[in-house]
């Protein structure tokens, strides 16, 4: 349950949020708050630096109360007979010189795929293909390495429990998922055509309703960037509301005549927070799977944690606006 904390929590929380190597998230809001990404990358450093250090710091500690009081044991959240990667490492023949080979191999591997997406400004489809290409490579090296003349049969044998592992972990994705797009594009598809011409979807349409309720000042307008983006986040995709969150920004700034860089950055990183995985399903399922523990339980002990971190991270962008 740990280590499927420190999965969401860094990876899709701290990484995501930011996102400043592949920079998908501060290009879409970005663009619909009208501002550069590297403005918008300046102002979300301190925000996702707090809002990571609060919620990993926090979840660290629940983490060690539960664990010395007894509350949580090594089975606590443990899915029976879950889904687990089929392949044994134990099966790969490497030397013990091999296997330290490799240890530092594949982390300067990454390394270097991240310097090449700055060096050549690689993102979005790019630099993902640069990092599954690699990803592929390494494999083929340590298949062939351990297997010999079977290396490149093995290989086609862990690809294929690779796809199989990733349908078993991706598939309670897709009806779960389903349910969040209701609020999206999905409602009009289903349900029928009887939303406004002008309506963003339900979720979307909640936070601008809520967006023009309220008085302007930059403590309001902190507060309500976090709560449009952690509504709009509830879709289970992350990504969806940023660029609503990056227009709400830009009405704010006009209106109190500064902060547009850390509104924008405040708002993607509430709406990833919540909907790129430590909250709604896009990748807490999937953690939850690869870690075999109940995703509702690594749900509930992200909850807290995030809150806080997103009730500081809140207060810290009024001062910065």
């Amino acid at each position: 349950l740990g280590v499927a904390m420190a999965m969401n929590l860094f990876g899709h929380g701290i990484a995501l949020s930011g996102d400043f190597v592949i920079q998908a998230a501060p290009k879409l809001t970005a663009d619909a708050a009208g501002l550069s990404v590297s403005d918008v990358l300046s102002a979300s450093i301190p925000l996702v630096l707090v809002m990571g250090t609060v919620t990993t710091v926090v979840a660290f500690y629940f983490l060690k109360r539960d664990l010395k009081n007894g509350k949580l044991t090594a089975l606590t959240g443990v899915v029976p007979g879950g889904t687990t990667h089929p392949t044994k490492v134990g099966a790969l023949l490497l030397s013990l010189w091999q296997k330290r080979l490799f240890a530092i191999l594949v982390p300067l591997l990454f390394i270097l795929d991240v310097t090449a997406m700055f060096l050549l400004n690689l993102q979005g489809g790019d630099a993902t293909a640069l990092i599954g290409g690699t990803s592929i490579l390494i494999l083929l090296a340590i298949t062939l390495t351990a297997h010999k003349n079977r290396g490149l049969e093995k290989t086609t044998s862990y690809l294929v429990e690779g796809f199989q592992f990733g349908f078993k972990v991706f598939g309670p994705v897709i009806p779960i998922a389903a349910f969040f797009y209701l609020g999206d594009a999905g409602f009009g598809k289903i349900i029928g055509d009887y939303l406004p011409s002008s309506s963003q979807g339900i979720v979307n349409d909640l936070g601008i309703a809520l967006a023009g309720l309220v008085p302007l000042s930059k403590e309001v307008a902190a507060v309500t960037l976090t709560v449009v983006g952690a509504i709009t986040g509830l879709d289970g995709s992350g990504f969806s509301g940023i660029s609503l969150a990056g227009s709400i920004a830009a009405l704010f700034a006009v209106s109190i005549g500064k902060g547009a860089a850390t509104l924008t950055a405040l708002g993607q990183i509430a709406a990833i927070w919540v909907g790129g995985g430590t909250l709604v399903p896009w990748a807490l399922i999937p953690a939850a799977a690869i870690c075999n523990v109940d995703p509702f339980e690594l749900a509930r002990r992200n909850l807290v944690p995030v809150i806080i971190g997103l009730l500081v991270t809140t207060i810290v962008a009024m001062f910065l606006i």
